[in-house]
C-alpha cells in the first residue's frame, strides 16, 4: 500500500487523465484520497460522503451551503454529504487534496 503522496505524483498521475480536473491517488477502507484541480468553473454536486479539502495552493471563496469564505494555502475546508459546495473566484494557481470518508450519507453529526 502507497503510504506517502507527493503534490508532484499527484499532478503528474493528473496530466496522464488527459484532461481531467481530478485524480484518485489512494484508498483505504472508506478512505479516499484526490488531487483536484479546477479550471475556470467548479461543476460540483453534492457527494454521496463527507469530504475535506485541504488547499495546496491557490486563492479563492469556498461556498458550502449558504456560506461563503475566502480560503488560501493550508486551509482546511469541510463538506458535509448532500451539502451544495464549490469554489469561486479561484486563482489560476489552486490546487487542493480532497478526503473523502466514512459511509454514504455520511458521519452523524456532532
Amino acid at each position: 500500500m502507497k503510504r506517502r503522496v507527493t503534490v508532484q505524483d499527484a499532478l503528474q498521475k493528473l496530466a496522464e487523465t488527459e484532461g481531467k480536473r481530478f485524480v484518485k491517488l489512494f484508498e483505504n477502507g472508506t478512505l479516499e484520497l484526490e488531487l483536484y484541480v479546477p479550471k475556470d468553473v467548479d461543476p460540483q454536486q453534492p457527494h454521496r460522503k463527507d469530504e475535506v479539502y485541504i488547499v495546496i495552493s491557490g486563492t479563492g471563496f469556498y461556498v458550502n451551503g449558504k456560506n461563503r469564505d475566502p480560503f488560501g494555502p493550508g486551509d482546511f475546508l469541510f463538506a458535509e454529504a448532500g451539502v451544495l459546495h464549490r469554489f469561486e473566484d479561484f486563482s489560476e494557481d489552486f490546487k487542493v487534496w480532497v478526503l473523502f470518508y466514512g459511509p454514504d450519507g455520511g458521519e452523524l453529526k456532532s
